[in-house]
């Protein structure tokens, strides 16, 4: 029962929900604002979201008949009676209430002597996170099966994460750092759409309107090309516009293997090929953010 609970949690997923939290802080420290506890606590958040939003998927994809027996991808808990669904429903409201203890906790930290404004703003960006993990595939319109997963993840991945994270250290907002904001979000929206393309024809079939679902293989192998030369470009365009130093582009080291990722997108024959790419991308973009902020920081 314990390795179903942890396979329901998708361990796999956890690092790539944390790049945004890592770059957020890395940048706080380039302009010399840095907590260990805001940044421990933040992630701890993100752990607890990311496995809500787990959890939450296995249940919705399983209650709705979006998981059959024809899935390509990682073994899900509810679809196959490994937990039943009212575990997973006590599991679901378990991560709902750590997520907001948790978040909670690191707002008061983070803006003990903020005011009010601030607190609640962030708060109600906190909820916002916990319904958008749960509504990805729960409720009667579930925004992940009409093809608006893409967006959230960029959202949530990127901007809320990298920017949030940076205000909870510094206390202040620098448009430019959206640049390095979307390319975190554009990677993790990469990783999304090789899911998406695993499985689109499970999805068509169920009716499950993910982007490579609406448009087909083709231009979907094509969208993903843009997300990653997207996501690289906003990369060059603030160390550009900073004036950063050379060291500071020692991230170019990972775009090789971006690239290896969209030729194995592009060239895929069989479906399960692309389970290794997920997490292959996944890494690549933590890697990335390592770079990118050991750059920004020395």
């Amino acid at each position: 029962m314990i390795k179903s609970w942890i396979a329901a949690a998708r361990p796999r997923t956890l690092p790539l929900s944390l790049a945004s939290i890592i770059l957020g802080s890395f940048l706080a420290s380039a302009d010399h604002h840095f907590s260990w506890s805001i940044a421990l606590l933040a992630a701890l958040t993100t752990i607890f979201l990311q496995i809500l939003s787990n959890f939450a998927n296995d249940y919705g994809d399983a209650v709705s008949g979006k998981d059959t027996e024809l899935r390509v991808g990682p073994r899900r808990a509810v679809a196959t009676g490994d937990i039943t669904k009212e575990a997973m429903m006590r599991g679901i409201i378990i991560m709902s209430v750590l997520s907001l203890v948790s978040g909670i906790g690191l707002l008061i930290l983070a803006f003990y002597d903020a005011g009010a404004t601030v607190f609640w703003f962030f708060l109600v960006l906190g909820l916002l996170s916990i319904a958008a993990a749960i509504g990805y595939t729960n409720g009667k319109r579930p925004y992940g099966y009409a093809g608006f997963g893409d967006i959230a993840v960029l959202i949530f991945f990127g901007w809320v994460g990298v920017l949030g994270t940076y205000f909870l250290h510094t206390l202040s907002f620098n448009a430019i750092l959206l640049l390095p904001a979307t390319s975190v979000g554009l990677f993790a929206t990469g990783v999304l759409n090789v899911n998406n393309i695993r499985d689109i024809e499970t999805d068509t079939m169920t009716g499950k309107r993910s982007i490579p679902a609406r448009i087909g293989l083709s231009l979907a192998i094509r969208y993903h090309w843009g997300l990653l030369l997207t996501g690289m470009f906003c990369a060059v365009a603030y160390s550009f516009l900073t004036g950063a130093n050379w060291f500071s582009y020692v991230y170019l080291l990972a775009f090789p293997l971006f690239i290896l990722n969209g030729r194995a997108i592009a060239t895929h024959k069989n479906p399960v090929e692309l389970n290794a790419r997920l997490g292959q991308l996944a890494l690549t973009t933590l890697l990335f953010v390592v770079l990118f902020g050991v750059g920004q920081v020395l």
